[in-house]
């Protein structure tokens, strides 16, 4: 087992990057460099920042890493919101995309503040 599926954040994300993929593959061609582009990337990016600080050294470089995957879901967040106002996603699709979304950012979330409790100075007596 790889470091990073140990992570059901990981685990998450990877959902939320194959559902994006999926559901960006109906967008018309004109957005192909556009908001497909952009939801893939930053789906794509979520789940791969979580990978790369998997492997490194320590919880305070692994939660920079996972400050990155956070501000990928929050700009995925948008992306998504703006393609179901552009008429891109049905409402079935957005809700979908959105409790995926949801899970996956609570669970980065959570795991960030794990790493921050193992980074926090304990007070010395």
């Amino acid at each position: 087992m790889a470091p990073y599926e140990r992570f059901e954040a990981f685990r998450l994300c990877h959902e939320l990057a194959l559902t994006v993929y999926r559901e960006t593959a109906f967008f018309p061609k004109a957005e192909q460099y556009g908001l497909t582009s952009q939801a893939r990337r930053a789906a794509f990016s979520a789940a791969a920042n979580i990978v790369e600080g998997s492997v490194k050294r320590g919880a305070a470089e692994f939660r920079r890493y996972l400050d990155i995957s956070l501000a990928s879901l929050a700009e995925l967040g948008y992306v998504i919101r703006l393609a179901h106002e552009l008429s891109l996603l049905d409402g079935d699709q957005f809700a979908q995309i959105g409790a995926a979304h949801t899970d996956a950012s609570k669970a980065t979330w959570g795991l960030y503040a794990s790493m921050r409790r193992q980074t926090t100075k304990q007070p010395t007596a």
